[in-house]
């Protein structure tokens, strides 16, 4: 009887454990802004707008003097929108109107993070963008790193742009879990799946995958599997450098590609 009792109690702490260890490990928000557009002498509108299960959301909208497009970027899974004001200096250096949010639990975002949560985040941004009259539809580009790959992958699965670029997206979170642990069972663990390779399949889009052969955090083999997984029109950019710097260390091959990708998708 007390066995009994006792294992019940033990696979409960496991499970309540694990599902723990598997928010802190996806999700590192931060909610003190700490640096806006305007310290890099960039003209910004402080965006409130809403998902559609009521969580009211943030975002800054970053105007291009003359926007060859707009680009919606969907962040990683650490700090906040004041924490990229490199990212929007490139895509600003590139010509593009940049829109940028933050997930729920993020920044001035209300609300937690989870995995029906963001997907519902940028659902609520990509609508909120394509309001605007001063955006051109058919020059919109979803962007998104790491986890925004994912949340960015799942958007362009279900909505219209002109293109979509994963940055260091991984397959999915069992996938990288299975990595890290094994030889545990994490499949049964693992509740949030941002299953990225299974929707990839679906996007007609023309689709720039980038990946570092020098990621330290996800594997580069995840980029690799995904580019595989998608359809035409699609590109493989392998780059150098680590996880969260080959961006900013080699920032001119980046932005040069970028541009050759937008330019030959009309952009």
């Amino acid at each position: 009887m007390y066995s009994i009792l006792f294992l019940g109690l033990f696979i409960g702490f496991v499970v309540v454990y694990a599902r723990w260890m598997e928010r802190s490990s996806i999700y590192y928000p931060s909610r003190e802004v700490e640096y806006t557009p305007g310290d890099i002498d960039l003209a910004f509108e402080d965006i409130y707008f809403t998902a559609s299960d009521g969580v009211r959301l943030n975002g800054w909208f970053i105007p291009a003097e003359e926007p060859r497009g707009t680009v919606m970027i969907c962040h990683g899974n650490a700090g906040n929108i004041g924490h990229r004001l490199d990212k929007i200096r490139i895509f600003n250096d590139l010509g593009l109107n940049i829109f940028i949010f933050d997930y729920r639990g993020y920044g001035r975002s209300a609300g937690s993070p989870s995995e029906k949560g963001t997907y519902l985040d940028a659902a609520a941004a990509y609508d909120y963008v394509i309001s605007r009259d001063d955006v051109d539809k058919e020059k919109l580009v979803l962007y998104g790193k790491s986890l925004g790959g994912a949340i960015a992958v799942d958007l362009a699965a279900k909505a219209e742009a002109r293109a979509l670029i994963s940055n260091s997206a991984f397959t999915s979170t069992v996938d990288m879990a299975r990595g890290i642990y094994p030889f545990l069972p994490v499949r049964h663990f693992v509740s949030m799946k941002y299953d990225t390779i299974s929707k990839i399949g679906q996007i007609e889009m023309p689709k720039l995958i980038i990946h570092s052969s020098q990621d330290e955090i996800v594997p580069f083999s995840h980029g690799e599997k995904l580019f595989e997984a998608s359809s035409e029109p699609r590109e493989f950019y392998s780059m150098r450098g680590g996880h969260n710097d080959a961006v900013y260390v080699y920032e001119e091959e980046f932005k040069r590609r970028i541009h050759l990708f937008l330019e030959n998708n009309g952009i």
